[in-house]
């Protein structure tokens, strides 16, 4: 729940919500025409695709674009591929988008895995399993990852996902615990669980952190600094200083694929309607939002907003055709009378932001050379790479200056000009 004071020069205190005690099992949302999934490499029009459009694909079957190619998808259905073609994110960056109409007849057509306890294996094929497992990064030999981090707490208000799953299926989230140990080596496991929830689950050998039921101490840079001791240096990411986080949800989803043989593809998520109603949800990766919102009667006029992530780091879509992904845990409707209106105003120097920033980075001057387009600057004189996204500063600012868009921007940017030197 969101409790803001306006007329007050108290600080907002902003709470996470908190799983109901009575379990209800998420609405199942039945796959309905095609899927479209999001594979992150380029189409190149001077070399020979691996895929095209009219193949017919098995469930379970990675779908890489060129031979070499690194990044994968796989197909959450027996089908034939109807269309490829090219997509930009919220950065611009251009990608790739499938998508695969089900064929009813194939059902048994699937592809069938032999899992060994190896990183490689796992980073190989099971990447796009539901909750986003970060085998990329743990396979990596660069980096030294000591201690894993399983997230049982939400990351961002008005979402209850990760609670969920984490303790609706406690069980497997052991299970997969245990073959992530094996799979990585870490010497450390942890569980983070808010405070304030009720539950009894026990997680034995795994380390429970209870965080705070305030925002924002659920994030990594937050549950470092709390719990492990650790402070993230500023422009490094967790896996830097040998740490990993990993939603519970990719635990489930490690601990069914080694037990069935077979990669899942059933999201949970939190949708979040117009009269601040949640829903629950099972839905197949690759589901068009639209399908979702559509079986739970929210309507989409003109003008309104579909927000995927919480309301403090989510970022808008454009379409409500923008397809179910596996590491999305959240996505909020917005009617067009109530989206909080930006400005182009100047900076008025209340020093709110400054007082409510938990890493301590001076936005009101911060700001200036980012509206300036001076990332180096931004980074080298006031901390752009410290800051730790949680998007308090753009709650807070008088002048309604969109803070937290310009701040990802510039790290974007920033990034950018580092890779071109």
């Amino acid at each position: 729940m969101i409790k803001r004071s306006f007329f007050s020069l108290n600080q907002p205190r902003l709470t996470y919500d908190l799983l109901e005690p009575d379990l209800k099992e998420p609405e199942s949302i039945p796959v309905q025409g095609s899927l479209t999934l999001l594979l992150p490499e380029t189409i190149d029009s001077n070399r020979q695709a691996l895929i095209k459009k009219g193949d017919v694909v098995k469930k379970g079957e990675r779908l890489k674009l060129y031979d070499g190619s690194t990044a994968y998808t796989v197909s959450p259905v027996a089908g034939t591929i109807k269309l490829l073609d090219t997509y930009s994110d919220d950065f611009g960056n251009t990608a790739t988008f499938i998508i695969v109409k089900p064929d009813q007849t194939a059902g048994s057509d699937t592809v069938k895995l032999e899992p060994v306890e190896d990183i490689g294996f796992a980073d190989e094929f099971l990447r796009n399993l539901p909750g986003a497992p970060p085998f990329e990064i743990l396979a990596n030999t660069d980096l030294k990852i000591n201690t894993i981090v399983i997230t049982c707490a939400d990351t961002d208000l008005l979402s209850c996902t990760s609670q969920y799953v984490g303790i609706k299926y406690a069980d497997e989230v052991k299970e997969g615990a245990q073959i992530l140990k094996k799979l990585t080596n870490a010497l450390k496991l942890c569980i983070t669980i808010p405070e304030s929830l009720d539950t009894q689950v026990s997680f034995d050998s795994i380390q429970v952190l209870k965080t705070s039921n305030v925002y924002p101490s659920t994030l990594p840079a937050m549950v470092m600094k709390d719990h492990l001791n650790l402070v993230l240096p500023a422009g490094q990411k967790p896996e830097n200083v040998g740490v990993c986080f990993i939603r519970a949800e990719a635990l489930v989803s490690l601990a069914r694929a080694y037990k069935t043989k077979e990669a899942g593809f059933e999201k949970i998520l939190t949708i979040v309607g117009k009269n601040d109603t949640s829903h629950l949800v099972k839905a197949t990766i690759g589901t068009p939002l639209s399908k979702i919102l559509s079986k739970l009667s929210i309507h989409l006029n003109d003008q309104d907003r579909i927000i995927i992530g919480g309301p403090m780091r989510g970022f808008a879509t454009y379409t409500p055709h923008h397809p179910i992904t596996s590491d999305m845990d959240t996505v909020i409707v917005q009617d067009r009378d109530i989206i909080p209106q930006l400005s182009d105003y100047p900076c008025v120097n209340c020093g709110k932001c400054i007082q409510i920033c938990p890493a301590n980075v001076p936005v009101n001057m911060l700001v200036r050379y980012l509206e300036a387009d001076q990332y180096e600057e931004a980074a080298d004189r006031f901390d752009l790479e410290s800051c730790i996204e949680c998007g308090l500063c753009a709650y807070v600012c008088t002048a309604k200056i969109p803070l937290f868009q310009y701040i990802r921007l510039g790290k974007h940017e920033l990034l950018t000009l580092r890779a071109d030197v």
